[in-house]
């Protein structure tokens, strides 16, 4: 606990007791505290995060989630309330698979840029009955993710936003969620050195302005969305003006969530039904 505090780590009595856990030796104990005080994220020598309750495998060199990402899941959730195949309807374990086109009436869920695939994992666990489909670029990001989304019943692929996901979506996407990199490339480097040293570049990098890829998720959205579906991204609050107006040019309606409690912002545009 000493060596983490003065090595900065805010909360070192927490973390020194999730590093003892994990140890199965004194010796190992010492590597990892040697390792984290030399900044390793405490995800990456754990195996693990904490994502709304869950414990989300996450492998070193993953973008580890962000409690403030837990928005997405929540504004997500709210929308999918209202569709009439979970309007009304008790939560049953072992819901509908996404391996294919999913069966008529069945919610569908896309997470895109899944990472570790927290938010589909989240997704999935509060409500089983969609039909969930993860993707991501980042071959790692994807061998995680499948430990997290497949065994809840989703299904994770491999590839550039858009375009490993199986065409039978198109147009029946009720929520498109994307937690897409925005942090524009120069302040990359003025990140933790945990995040910019240890977590892919591909999931960080949002190009000059932070909304590179963000634009490009919007752009594609509404030939997948479903009449009245929703799209939903994560940005900086500087970054929503930019965001609304990429939502507006896609043709969708746009609105924005905030959350005080997670210090965090979410950007949703709704395709016209």
């Amino acid at each position: 606990m000493a060596r983490l505090r003065a090595a900065g780590c805010v909360y070192a009595e927490d973390e020194a007791r999730l590093l003892v856990d994990a140890a199965g030796s004194q010796a190992e104990l010492t590597a990892l505290v040697g390792r984290r005080v030399a900044g390793e994220p405490l995800e990456h020598l754990l195996g693990w995060a904490e994502f709304r309750g869950l414990r989300i495998a996450v492998d070193p060199g993953v973008f580890v989630p962000r409690r403030r990402t837990e928005l997405l899941v929540r504004e997500a959730l709210a929308l999918l309330s209202g569709t009439a195949a979970l309007r009304g309807t008790a939560p049953k374990q072992g819901g509908a698979r996404a391996h294919g086109t999913p069966a008529h009436g069945t919610p569908v869920v896309v997470d895109l840029c899944c990472g570790s695939g927290a938010v589909g994992a989240a997704i999935l666990e509060a409500a089983p009955q969609v039909s969930l489909v993860a993707a991501d670029v980042d071959p790692a990001a994807v061998r995680c993710a499948r430990r997290n989304v497949e065994p809840r019943g989703g299904h994770v692929v491999e590839g550039d936003l858009f375009a490993p996901l199986p065409p039978g979506l198109r147009g029946r996407v009720e929520v498109l969620v994307a937690n897409a990199p925005y942090v524009p490339t120069d302040e990359i480097a003025l990140m933790p050195s945990e995040a910019r040293s240890h977590e892919a570049q591909v999931a960080l990098d949002g190009g000059r302005d932070g909304l590179e890829v963000v634009r490009r998720v919007l752009d594609g959205a509404a030939a997948w969305l479903a009449p009245g579906g929703h799209v939903l991204v994560e940005s900086s609050t500087r970054q929503v003006p930019g965001a609304v107006d990429a939502v507006a040019r896609a043709g969708l309606l746009a609105r924005v969530a905030t959350s005080a409690e997670l210090d965090a912002t979410a950007v949703i545009g709704r395709r016209p039904r």
